[in-house]
């Protein structure tokens, strides 16, 4: 592969296991990458989740200003400086906004004749403050319910056209296995990379976004139309593959 100037990840599926915390090896192979050019992470996980699932796992030497991390789909946007992470942007929904997703959704649901699962773990909406995510299983199910529970993304496919129909001046996408995810109209992952490059001066093109749900509706999809060049992973150990190569590469 040509060797970018600097490196986008998905974050569930691609740097960890769904909502499951990064392995030590993975963030031993960032922190090397982090010393060779700068990373950016582009998830729709909100930054308690960052914080927990992957901010906790880098060794303590890491340059961690060389990272920029874009929780919920991108509404927001932090930076490490000062040894503080400070946010950039932030483009949270207002509570008006909220209540008009969360009645969409409940009207979606029934148009579309959602089947509900029998068991639920824990709320099926989480407020992420710039994104509100609907997790058919609810936000804590265990990874192994998850990826059995829709692969080829059928029993949810009839909702997230109901939601896109209803929230047409939002951002709708649909992750890997059960959650469909909404932000403000404009924000998404596309959103991100232009404000990455804004923030680095490094041209699009000479970027690299890896991640596993860059088909058509995936909610790694809206950066295709960047014009980023892409590289689908299947989980994180092709992730760590390729981050192994470019570490072997000459820059």
């Amino acid at each position: 592969m040509k060797i970018p100037r600097l490196i986008a990840f998905d974050l569930d599926g691609t740097l960890a296991e769904s909502k499951s915390p990064m392995s030590a090896e993975m963030g031993e192979l960032l922190s090397q990458l982090l010393t060779r050019m700068p990373v950016a992470i582009l998830s729709g996980g909100s930054w308690k989740q960052f914080q927990y699932q992957f901010l906790t796992h880098f060794p303590p030497d890491a340059r961690l200003e060389n990272l920029y991390l874009f929780p919920t789909n991108a509404a927001l946007c932090f930076v490490y400086r000062s040894q503080q992470w400070h946010p950039q942007y932030d483009k949270s929904f207002s509570d008006a906004e909220k209540e008009r997703i969360r009645k969409a959704l409940a009207e979606a649901l029934a148009e579309s004749h959602f089947v509900q699962p029998e068991r639920l773990w824990g709320e099926q909406l989480e407020d992420r403050g710039g994104e509100m995510t609907f997790s058919a299983l609810g936000q804590e199910a265990p990874l192994a319910e998850k990826e059995t529970y829709d692969p080829d993304k059928a029993k949810r496919t009839p909702l997230y056209e109901a939601l896109k129909k209803r929230l047409p001046d939002y951002e709708v996408a649909m992750n890997a296995h059960t959650s469909i995810d909404i932000t403000p109209h404009g924000i998404d992952k596309a959103y991100g990379v232009h404000r990455l490059s804004e923030l680095t001066g490094i041209a699009i093109k000479d970027m690299c976004f890896v991640g596993d749900a860059l088909e058509e509706g995936g909610n790694d999809a809206a950066v295709v139309r960047t014009g980023i060049p892409t590289h689908a992973v299947f989980d994180p150990k092709e992730t760590a593959a390729l981050i192994r190569t470019v570490l072997q590469s000459r820059i």
